[in-house]
């Protein structure tokens, strides 16, 4: 059973490991050395200081679970071990790699306390086969990538010309700002997830 690493107190993102244990893998907090691959979840914006920029519209912020991902992430990347991010995941990756983020944006964020489902294209040859070029994503965030990071591209944009996924050019490293571990009609996001733990 491949182990992923989650980093994150006991009790989180309780989405996403029922989903990564569905797909027959198993999440943990600790040890991430001996993991085969890291998971970066959704959540509270990054400090937009990360970036070079003041705070204009970020909320929630964390400094310390963003110095905890980001050695992770680091520590991932040293090894060239794979990293798959989601909504914030895919933000702090852009960061990582020097690009920035849009701090608030219309038209993206949860409508009644449910997430909002809208449009998307994909060149992306893992989501073209899963997916095809053209399919619905869910979207729950205000904050979206701007500036893109180096060695990162854009795969796949919503209508409106947002960024809803990253995959870096030669790292084992892939993210979408879609919440593929909550998505299960009508494209089934489970599917993205069983698909990149069959490559580890």
């Amino acid at each position: 059973m491949k182990r992923i690493y989650l980093p994150g107190p006991d009790g989180a993102f309780a989405n996403y490991i029922r989903a990564l244990d569905a797909c027959g893998a198993a999440a943990q907090n600790t040890a991430p050395e001996d993991c085969d691959a890291l998971l970066l979840p959704g959540g509270a914006d990054i400090h937009p200081r990360l970036y070079g920029q003041a705070i204009a519209g970020s909320e929630g912020i964390d400094e310390a679970r963003d110095a905890r991902e980001l050695a992770a992430l680091e520590q991932f990347i040293a090894e060239k071990k794979p990293v798959l991010g989601i909504c914030r995941g895919v933000q702090l990756i852009n960061v990582f790699f020097g690009g920035t983020l849009h701090q608030d944006i219309p038209g993206h964020s949860r409508v009644a306390n449910a997430d909002r489902m809208h449009g998307s294209h994909t060149t992306d040859p893992l989501l073209c086969a899963l997916y095809g070029a053209d399919f619905p994503v869910n979207s729950a965030h205000h904050q979206a990538v701007d500036r893109i990071g180096a060695g990162l591209r854009a795969v796949q944009w919503a209508d409106d010309g947002t960024v809803e996924a990253l995959r870096h050019e030669t790292l084992p490293v892939f993210a979408v700002q879609w919440h593929p571990e909550r998505l299960r009609k009508p494209t089934d996001g489970w599917r993205l997830l069983a698909r990149w733990l069959e490559t580890l």
